[in-house]
């Protein structure tokens, strides 16, 4: 049905939305120095599924998963860090 999209563009479209959604955070974060509203119990999970999601990318060789999932892991890691910094009220 879908044979004309390859499936490549449709994951790689899908990573790009999906790593720069994290972007708005990062950039809030950084410069109120404030991660006061951010729960660290729900960027340790999401961090575990995001090196899931790069090992599994890295086992099937597809270059959108592990791109996305690269700079997605800078992305919330640059938020756990500054969570961990600035205390975790």
């Amino acid at each position: 049905m879908l044979d004309f999209i390859h499936p490549d563009v449709v994951g790689g479209v899908a990573a790009v939305l999906t790593t720069i959604a994290f972007l708005p955070q990062v950039i809030k974060s950084w410069r109120s120095g404030s991660t006061r509203d951010v729960s660290l119990g729900m960027f340790l999970i999401l961090n575990t599924g995001i090196v899931l999601w790069l090992i599994y990318g890295l086992l099937l060789g597809s270059l959108p998963l592990i791109l996305a999932n690269t700079v997605t892991i800078f992305l919330t890691g640059t938020i756990m860090v500054l969570k961990l910094r600035t205390g975790r009220s």
